[in-house]
């Protein structure tokens, strides 16, 4: 099975760490954040194709062809024009189901079982899932569960719940069309959130909750560096 890791972020956030080099390559731990991302998913894929922007030539270089004894394909997002459109950019790529990890995160946690999942329910996404604070949820993208189904609000300023999608994922194909039929949101980037409730609205979408023993760290600021160092401890 292949893994799309879009690569491609800035990270404005974490300031002069990021000034000569992407976000994925800012270590946590002694390690690269991407690395982390690499290694977390390595049990349940064969390929990796990474999607690169900005100072992507440090990306390539630092990852070379081969990760762990797997290839490593590089797309390019020539803008940041969001994670669905980071999605599409990889979709020539791709063959097949595949798993999704954005390049910010530290996981403690079985992603397999995302591709496992799937392949048991022919579902079109599985999204692994977390309850987290108010203050965090509105940082992410949020679950909504009612009458209407299943849906996910990027960043809401008032949260409608505390479950929220971790970044990882395992998709059919049929991602790619969702992310293709998806506008622009306000921020003006095209949403993986709007993606898959439109894949949760036409198809099947699946969700699985990071088990007791699991945990996650969404790296955006240095003091989530110094959370996810600790946990890492």
């Amino acid at each position: 099975m292949q893994a799309v890791v879009p690569a491609a972020g800035r990270g404005s956030r974490l300031g002069a760490l990021t000034a000569d080099r992407p976000k994925p390559l800012v270590p946590v731990g002694g390690t690269p954040l991407v690395e982390h991302v690499l290694d977390a998913l390595a049990p349940a894929v064969s390929e990796y194709v990474v999607v690169v922007g900005y100072r992507g030539d440090r990306l390539r270089s630092h990852l070379g062809d081969r990760y762990a004894d797997c290839p490593v394909t590089y797309v390019e997002q020539a803008e940041p024009r969001g994670l669905a459109d980071a999605l599409l950019c990889a979709a020539p790529a791709v063959d097949g189901p595949f798993l999704h990890c954005n390049a910010d995160n530290v996981f403690a946690a079985d992603l397999s079982r995302l591709a496992t999942h799937r392949e048991a329910t022919d579902a079109d996404a599985v999204l692994l899932t977390e309850r987290v604070s108010e203050d965090v949820a509105r940082e992410t993208g949020v679950l909504v569960r009612d009458e209407a189904g299943l849906r996910v609000v990027e960043k809401p300023d008032d949260p409608p719940s505390l479950e929220v999608q971790t970044g990882a994922f395992a998709f059919s194909p049929a991602v790619f069309d969702a992310c293709r039929a998806v506008d622009p949101s306000a921020r003006g980037e095209y949403e993986l959130s709007d993606a898959v409730t439109r894949l949760a609205r036409d198809g099947r979408v699946e969700t699985l909750t990071l088990a007791a023993d699991e945990w996650r760290v969404n790296v955006n600021t240095a003091a989530d560096i110094a959370a996810a160092e600790r946990r890492l401890r």
